[in-house]
């Protein structure tokens, strides 16, 4: 249920709430908004009865929350959440981009790709240390040491890194090295890995899966909330549908719908959601025009050469061109977008090409 206090009650009568629902064996999460304070608590209604909280000093109302999540709920939450990483704002008024290869190669591809996507606009950079592939044969990344070389990337160009965790085992070694923890498709019905995310500090992307409904989606979410940790954003990137012109069916109409839900941001991944590079533009246009708060697109120096994806990868040109297209769209819609104004060139491949010792693979 949610409490929601009278326009000016003071600290005194919320703590009071507070302190009543405490002892009722509420989980309680206050959220202040700019007029009114609104007081979510989690737990077995029938242990409070909505009359006897009305009666206390403050309280305008007492409204139940019929949705199986509960913290991710817009109800509990009113006002937009916003998650900082470093002097990037994820759903505020800025659309922002996180971009790089599909998977960690080596120095060289991962450093002149980071420089090419921070040029254009980027404000993340995203890279795959540990790899889940339908294929026991193919390149399932290059594990600690691709988490290494996306650290000492980010130290050489500025840009935050997001990376992906598989295992519960793995959470504590990728959140030494990342700056947001990406949950894949494939794992978000991973209930034990979902909890194990709520312990970490650091924000974490919950990818829809393929097969799961909005409302699994965000019960997902609710799970790493349920564990401690709020910090968390909502990925879409395509579900499996009887379509096979695209690898799976981008559901921009959930972004639309999770926005009224919930007050999580939302990002869009229009690289998994459709496989196909021509596709990457459009799609990330449309998901800007949609309401996505950030995207999440995958760029290689040379995807022809890519050990992972590469016929849906944008060249670091194509990048630049899609940064320049988007800024005006996100103008549109009342957003912000990092990246040249429109139709100035920007030079992305002018970006320090890595000398020989940085070019081979490590190990």
């Amino acid at each position: 249920m949610i409490v929601v206090m009278q326009q000016g009650a003071g600290e005194a009568e919320v703590n009071q709430v507070v302190e009543r629902l405490t002892k009722l064996g509420f989980g309680v999460h206050v959220s202040r908004g700019v007029e009114k304070t609104v007081i979510g608590a989690v737990g077995d209604r029938r242990a409070a009865e909505p009359d006897d909280l009305q009666t206390l000093p403050g309280v305008e109302r007492v409204v139940p929350v019929m949705e199986p999540y509960k913290l991710a709920s817009r109800h509990f939450h009113p006002d937009d959440t916003v998650i900082q990483v470093g002097d990037v704002e994820i759903g505020g008024s800025e659309v922002v981009m996180m971009a790089g290869p599909c998977a960690v190669e080596s120095r060289g591809q991962l450093l002149e790709t980071a420089r090419a996507v921070k040029a254009a606009g980027a404000r993340l950079l995203r890279g795959g240390a540990f790899k889940p592939r339908t294929s026991p044969y193919a390149f399932q990344g290059l594990g600690e040491e691709g988490l290494k070389l996306l650290a000492e990337t980010r130290e050489a160009t500025g840009l935050p890194v997001i990376t992906e965790v598989m295992d519960t085992r793995d959470v504590d070694q990728v959140a030494y090295y990342a700056d947001i923890l990406q949950l894949g498709a494939r794992n978000a019905q991973n209930f034990s890995l979902l909890k194990e995310l709520g312990r970490v500090g650091k924000p974490v992307l919950v990818k829809r899966g393929m097969h799961t409904t909005i409302e699994e989606w965000l019960l997902a979410a609710e799970y790493v909330m349920a564990s401690g940790n709020h910090q968390v954003i909502l990925g879409e990137r395509g579900i499996r549908t009887f379509e096979t012109a695209t690898r799976n069916t981008l559901d921009l109409s959930a972004v639309a719908l999770v926005k009224m839900l919930s007050h999580l941001p939302v990002l869009v991944d229009p690289t998994q959601g459709t496989g196909k590079n021509k596709l990457v533009a459009p799609m990330s246009l449309a998901s800007v025009a949609a309401g996505a708060d950030a995207l999440l697109v995958e760029v290689h120096y040379n995807p022809r050469l890519a050990l992972c994806d590469g016929p849906q990868a944008l060249t670091t040109e194509q990048f630049g061109d899609l940064m320049r297209r988007l800024r005006p769209v996100a103008e549109a819609v009342g957003r912000t977008m990092a990246g040249a104004e429109p139709g100035v060139r920007v030079a992305v491949e002018a970006a320090e090409t890595p000398k020989a010792p940085l070019a081979g693979k490590v190990g």
